[in-house]
């Protein structure tokens, strides 16, 4: 049995990956959702949230990781970034070979890592798809969004690989600058596509 290609599937933020992770989702592509086993485990009666208060005290609550008061206690501050990063990594990568192996006969996976070329994780999928839209687009997004402001969002670029530089990085793009169908179609062109190239 051949086993599944690996899609890597990032954006920057606002880019509408999460959304195209999504359309994949509901095309039957098992879809590995890096963030989403982040909140689960910083969540109540999370694995991560005891290791989490010990490294940085104040940061959880009755409900589990308060992720403002953490956001807080990290923001702009490298050294403490890369403690919660060596609390959590780990902890992902493990939930990641769990999917592997729960999906190990499925024609394709997508990885749904946000920050796949910042941690190298490039390396490790087959195929990388970007998912972009003008840059007027994406700040609109990413400024509508609950506690957002100029100065987190231009915070986060600067963490982040330039838009430019992960479209010329991708195997493919999937441009999110458009209406959703239009996006759903460039998907499902994408699947068809790499279905019939591992079947010849």
């Amino acid at each position: 049995m051949t086993r599944p290609l690996i899609i890597g599937l990032t954006g920057s933020i606002g880019m509408g990956k999460s959304t195209v992770a999504a359309m994949f989702a509901e095309a039957g592509v098992p879809v590995f959702d890096a963030d989403a086993e982040v909140r689960a485990m910083q969540g109540e009666g999370g694995e991560l949230v005891e290791a989490i208060e010990a490294a940085f005290p104040g940061s959880t609550g009755p409900d589990g990781v308060d992720r403002d008061a953490l956001g807080r206690a990290v923001f702009g501050d490298k050294s403490k970034l890369a403690r919660l990063e060596a609390i959590v990594h780990p902890a992902v990568a493990e939930r990641r070979q769990l999917f592997l192996l729960e999906n190990a006969g499925a024609p394709m996976l997508v990885f749904d890592i946000p920050l796949l070329f910042e941690r190298g994780g490039d390396e490790a999928v087959d195929l990388v798809v970007v998912v972009s839209a003008p840059a007027d687009i994406q700040r609109e997004r990413v400024l509508a969004r609950p506690g957002m402001t100029a100065e987190k969002f231009a915070h986060i670029l600067g963490l982040q690989v330039p838009d430019a530089d992960k479209r010329a990085r991708a195997d493919r793009v999937i441009d999110t600058g458009t209406t959703l169908d239009r996006t759903r179609q460039q998907v499902h062109a994408l699947i068809a596509e790499l279905g019939s190239n591992r079947a010849n």
